[in-house]
């Protein structure tokens, strides 16, 4: 298939310029290892003028939105790619009220599809970083009365930050994981899921939390935040992400804050690969289950 592979929005436009044109990108996405009727299993089918198949055995029509995370869509598929580009191309992201205004829908229909194309955002966690790491934990919210430090008990919202350097010591790669305290056990995750034990150099301040990680084989060293530059790579990211969080969606419920982590990972990870983000979102959407409203916004 001729993949779409452009970071310029008129080329988006030519390339997607009817609602038939993005069907039948999403047919060739959706069935490009072959086709197989979910109902009976027959892998012979017509194929209709809308791009649907059509079982030769048990004659189940399907879709190429049906068992997607575009199932239901509520807007057409131009609109859906439109959004899908934004978020994915935008250097800090877009709000739901920001979309709904210039695509002509309703803020809660654009803010459920936005929370479904974060949810495949999600990292795959396939390739562990290596090298010179940096990891940091942070807040967000703003200052609570009687709370200092990392009270235990704040309302604030916690989350730790790995990244990953260059040998010119620029960000090639950056996670972040929520967490419910600062202690050794909901730092571990993190560590379990992007950081390679073996060929991982890490660098972390001196909190107290990382010494148990320590003992299980992970090669850290420990520096007072506050007087090493070290940490300035990984400071200007956590501030990156406050920034946007702040100034782009203003609020964020603490089920959802996750997603807006992925949204962001997903954002710098791929800054050197801009111009297939549409193509691999689109996989990304094609392959998912597809998810209700109370599964994604209520149950987060």
């Amino acid at each position: 298939m001729d993949k779409f592979n452009s970071e310029s929005l008129i080329a988006l436009i030519e390339r997607f310029p009817t609602e038939q044109s993005c069907r039948e990108y999403l047919s060739e996405i959706k069935w490009s290892k072959g086709y197989k009727c979910r109902k009976c299993g027959h892998d012979q089918y017509q194929l209709r003028q809308d791009v649907s198949r059509c079982c030769n055995k048990c004659k189940t029509i399907e879709s190429p939105t049906a068992n997607t995370m575009f199932h239901r869509l509520r807007f057409g598929l131009r609109k859906a790619f439109m959004i899908m580009f934004e978020m994915g191309s935008s250097t800090k992201g877009m709000s739901a009220s920001q979309i709904s205004r210039r695509y002509g829908i309703s803020r809660p229909t654009a803010h459920f599809f936005m929370h479904k194309v974060r949810s495949v955002m999600k990292s795959s966690k396939s390739e562990k970083v290596t090298g010179s790491v940096v990891i940091d934990e942070f807040v967000l919210g703003g200052k609570e009365a009687g709370k200092q430090g990392r009270s235990y008990d704040t309302k604030k919202k916690k989350a730790v930050m790995v990244i990953e350097l260059t040998e010119e010591r620029k960000v090639k790669r950056v996670y972040i994981n929520k967490i419910d305290d600062f202690s050794s056990a909901s730092l571990m995750p993190l560590f379990e899921d992007y950081v390679d034990m073996a060929k991982a150099d890490i660098t972390t301040d001196n909190w107290r939390g990382y010494q148990p990680i320590l003992k299980k084989g992970y090669k850290i060293k420990q520096f007072l935040s506050d007087k090493d530059m070290v940490f300035k790579e990984i400071h200007t990211m956590i501030h990156q992400v406050k920034s946007t969080i702040r100034a782009i969606y203003s609020f964020t419920r603490k089920e959802h804050t996750q997603k807006y982590f992925d949204e962001y990972c997903f954002r710098v990870n791929r800054s050197q690969f801009k111009s297939s983000i549409l193509h691999k979102l689109t996989e990304r959407m094609a392959s998912a289950q597809p998810q209700t409203w109370k599964q994604i916004m209520i149950s987060a």
